[in-house]
Formats: C-alpha cells, structure tokens, sequence
C-alpha cells in the first residue's frame, strides 16, 4: 500500500510522491523560545518524529530541517529574569539549550539541521529584496510590507477570501499598509516597548525600561525581520525552492503558514511545498495547552514523572491530526499500555533465552496473529500516519505473544519436561514488537530517562572536579578529564558563565 496523506491545501488525502523518489524534503515549523518547551509541544515534535521514522522504514533517505526563531519581542521580554541572560541572544540560547535537551529526553531523531534567525538575516535580506524588485513587496517608513493583492493565490491554504481577512499586523502598522492584509516583511528599528511589556510573566518586576532587542542593518534601515519571512528564507536555504512536507500546528495554518507560500511562491515563482500537513492542537480542560494561556506542563516536568515510553504511548494514541485530551485518566490509560507491551515483550524474550523454546515447535495461531498486526500496523501507518491504529497493531502482537507464553504447548513426547515454546514464531513476534515499536519512537531495551538524568549528574560532578582542580592550577589534571569525557562522546565547552557540555556523536 502506498503511503497517503492528507493534504491541507487541496482538503484531500492524497498519494504521497516526492520529487525525488529517494529522498524526501521535510521542514518543520520549530518554536519560538521564549518559554520551557510543554506537551503541546512534544505532541508535534512526537508526531513529526513518527513521520521521519516511517518515511525512513519505507526506505527514504530524509531531510528533516526544524527551526529556531531567537528573535522576538517574546525572548527581549525575558531578558533579566532569573538566569536566562541579560540579552536576547542570551535568553535564546538558554531556551535552546533547555529545549534540545527535552528533544533528546523524548527520543527524537535528529533533524539535519536546525536554523536559527539570527543566523540568516542576509538571506531574509536578500529575500526581500528579490520580493521588492518583482514588485509583490513596498518600502514604507523604514519596514517592508508584502502586497497580498499582488499574489493571485492568496488565501489558498486558509480557503480566505482576501476582502473578508482582518488586518494583519500591530495596529500602528495599519498608516503604513496599502492593505489591511498586507503583512511585515521587515520591521523598522527596535522591538516596541509596548509589545515587550506585554508579554513579560506577571509578578517579575524587571525595572526601568524595557530592554532592547538585536537590530540588523539593511537597504531600509535599521531593523529586524518578520516572523513569516523567517521560514521562507530558512527552508529555502536549507532544502531548496520547494519542499515535500512542510508540517506545522493547526494554529498556524494563517496567517504564518499562509504568508509564507505567498513571499515563497511570488519569489521563485515555484510550487512551495507540495504536502502541508497540520497537527491538531493538544487540549487541557477547554483551552488549547499553550504558554500564553499558562495551562501547560513541560516537557521535563512530564518525562520526569512518567518517562520517555509512557509519554510516546500517550502522545501516539491520537493520529497526528484528531484534538487530544491530556487528564489523568488519559496518562493512566498510556501507563496501562505501556505496561502491556513491555510485559509482553519481557515475557516473549524470557521464553526465547529459555531451554523450552524448540526449533520444531510450530505455533500457527502466534504466526499468523503477527503476520496480521504487521500489516495492519503497515497500513495505518500508510493511511496518514495512523498512530492510533499502529499502536493498536503492537497490543495485538503483545496479546499474542501473552497468549503463546501462558498456553505453551503440548510437550514432544517421553522425556520432555515443562512446556514448549516456538522460538521461530517467537522470535518474529519479538522483532515485530521491537522494530514497529521503534516505528512509535518506543524502546523495550528499557526506559533509560532515570538512567541519562543520572549520566548527566555524573558528568556535572566530572565537570565540578575539573573546575575546582583548574582553579588549584592543575592544569594538566583538568585537561585529562575533559579528554577522558570527550573520549567518551561528551564535548566539553568552557564560556564566561562556566564549563558546559553536549553529546558530540549519536542520534
């Protein structure tokens, strides 16, 4: 079966065809960090992962780009509270820092790449301006505006009608825009103090004036970038004119994701992105989780409590994109699943390395119930990344492997002692379990989160020692222990605010 998708600009689910038929292009929309990463979060992250993992086992060779955006009036506003940073790059890297962290806590893949906005304000630049020379962008006051009644398309992913959109943008925009509609390219001079004091945390009193965001120079004068340039100009420099899957939240399907195929396509002239999937928003009670609103639980908070696979469990119970409900219950009924899969494959292994598991016993029924899950796991996973149906497959194969192990069979005669397993069959419904789990981003090798967090606390104290011997002036004896850690994958990088240290190999 081929893989399908629904496709949010044409409403359809529809065969997936990759330019390449090797390779597949997938860019997805990151965060802007300004705030502890939180389940709302993870869901996306989690299902995008599925996604590069499923494409992979089909055997593409994925390009998976994820961004960061690190300029926002949302970061200056945190500038100065705890130990986030006195500036706005400052804060940002905290955040990153803190949020790549969570990623690898919940066993994600990698992506290829992930860029950030600072790092490519010339080529948000450069972008503009080939939008200002065809004529689909206005200088004004010092900011650049795209011109959305230029762009014949406009409104095609949102299915709007141009007359009936709202303006876009802050209201003290609205003097310098030909059009309501029209949206910001390139903003002129600092971040507004207003906008800053908007979305500092109640109850922080920061002092004084509102802090000063980064500037660039540009042909408009000083200023920063639009948010939804940003994405164009980092998706492009990475994956090219057009993508295959470009994947986002429900939420911003406009205007974000609406403006960037309008500046992407009057650009190049050329197909964007040809698959746009959207992931549905993650409910607490009534509201959306989300930061603004404040009803949300971290990422962390969350992995710390039940662990990566009870998370993944929860998370991949709904298909990327049906709503999801995060209560007790819900958590307790992934805790319940969990349990069943890692007992199943406890129990499966325990009969595999047991001397009742016979190379002539046959056990049909185990053989055929895992033949049956594989495909049905196969072609949820083929029908718009089914998580639900896949996850439903994996309790099947652990309903059958619980079956085989509690009956055994018949023993083979005069002599044999204790019931006999079929270790062929076994073995198939043990690997099934293993490599469709790890489909689901799943390990039945064991959740090691209790294991890295205490790996990690090792490595600080590796690091305290290191410090307090270079303050000795034991130079050499602090340059063997950042050498025996290196050795053992773990970079260590000394800044201004102390020694750090990430994972320098691995996925």
């Amino acid at each position: 079966m081929t893989l399908h998708v629904t496709n949010t600009l044409t409403g359809e689910t529809e065969p997936f065809e990759p330019q390449d038929p090797e390779n597949v292009l997938l860019y997805y929309c990151g965060l802007t960090v300004s705030d502890p990463p939180h389940l709302g979060h993870a869901r996306s992250w989690v299902h995008v992962d599925v996604m590069h993992r499923w494409l992979e086992h089909l055997g593409y060779d994925v390009r998976h780009v994820e961004n960061f955006t690190d300029v926002n009036e949302k970061i200056v506003a945190r500038v100065g509270e705890g130990d986030l940073g006195e500036s706005e790059p400052e804060v940002a890297r905290s955040y990153i820092d803190r949020t790549l962290s969570d990623m690898r806590a919940l066993n994600l893949l990698r992506a290829e790449v992930y860029p950030r906005v600072s790092e490519h304000v010339p080529e948000i630049v450069d972008l503009i301006e080939t939008l200002v020379e065809k004529g689909y962008a206005y200088e004004s006051n010092g900011s650049v505006y795209f011109d959305v009644t230029r762009f014949d398309d406009y409104g095609k992913l949102s299915n709007q009608d141009l007359e009936e959109i709202e303006s876009q943008g802050d209201p003290d925009e609205r003097s310098e825009k030909r059009h309501p509609a029209d949206f910001a390219l390139w903003k002129a001079g600092d971040v507004d103090p207003d906008a800053v004091r908007e979305h500092r945390h109640e109850g922080v009193d920061h002092g004084g004036d509102p802090p000063e965001g980064q500037t660039w120079d540009s042909p408009w004068g000083e200023g920063r970038p639009g948010w939804h340039i940003e994405c164009s100009a980092m998706s492009m420099t990475h994956l090219g004119e057009t993508l295959d899957l470009h994947v986002g939240g429900r939420d911003l399907v406009f205007p974000h994701h609406e403006n960037e195929i309008a500046q992407s396509e009057a650009a190049t002239d050329r197909e964007f992105a040809k698959y746009w999937l959207h992931c549905e928003l993650f409910q607490m009670d009534d509201e959306k989780m989300s930061s603004s609103l404040g009803n949300f639980v971290t990422v962390s908070d969350a992995v710390d409590q039940w662990g990566t696979n009870v998370l993944r469990t929860f998370l991949t119970a709904g298909s990327y994109n049906s709503k999801q409900l995060y209560s007790d219950e819900t958590i307790a009924e992934a805790e319940e699943r969990w349990e069943r899969l890692e007992r199943a494959h406890e129990a499966g292994v325990e009969a595999l390395d047991s001397p009742d598991a016979a190379t002539k016993v046959g056990d049909e029924d185990l053989r055929d119930s895992v033949s049956e899950a594989r495909s049905t796991f196969e072609e949820a996973m083929n029908d718009d990344f089914n998580t639900r149906e896949a996850q439903s497959a994996l309790l099947s194969i652990a309903s059958a492997i619980n079956r085989h192990v509690d009956g055994g069979s018949e023993p083979d005669g005069e002599g044999s002692v204790g019931e006999r397993y079929d270790y062929r069959g076994l073995r198939e419904a043990v690997d099934a379990l293993e490599v469709l789990g790890d489909v689901l981003g799943l390990s039945f090798v064991g959740d090691t989160t209790g294991t890295a967090e205490l790996a990690g606390d090792v490595v600080e104290l590796v690091l305290d020692v290191r410090e307090r011997e270079r303050q000795a002036g034991n130079y050499e004896r602090a340059d063997d222990l950042r050498d025996e850690l290196e050795a053992l994958g773990i970079e260590v990088q000394d800044t201004d605010a102390g020694p750090s240290y990430r994972l320098s190999s691995g996925r």
